[in-house]
């Protein structure tokens, strides 16, 4: 590995771990001091809404009705896959993009 992909990976990687920071921050201060349970509506304009929800399968509720096992063995390969597709990716942008979902999608509550 070169000297400016080594670069864009670790500027990538410093990317996935803040967005796994922010999310499991928002998640402690919701849930834990907030005390929030789910289904609280907080408007932040005329036409969006703010809700807690708890998402029982993959992207908004698609598979739920799966056992838990088969999502997590789902969840685990996809990150696996995810992160096999960072370590060859040449570019930051795509790094970058990759490093902020395998961040943000490590933060999953229940599974």
């Amino acid at each position: 590995m070169g000297l400016l992909a080594r670069h864009s990976a670790q500027r990538s990687l410093w990317l996935g771990i803040g967005a796994f920071l922010v999310d499991r921050g928002q998640k402690f201060y919701q849930i834990d001091i907030a005390g929030w349970r789910g289904g609280e509506v907080i408007p932040i304009t005329g036409f969006f809404n703010y809700i807690l929800i708890w998402n029982r399968g993959i992207s908004y509720g698609f598979l739920t009705g799966l056992p838990q096992y088969v999502i997590l063995a789902l969840v685990a390969l996809a990150m696996i896959l995810l992160v096999l597709w960072w370590l060859k990716a040449d570019t930051f942008l795509v790094r970058a993009g990759l490093a902020l979902e395998i961040g943000r999608a490590s933060c999953r509550e229940r599974v």
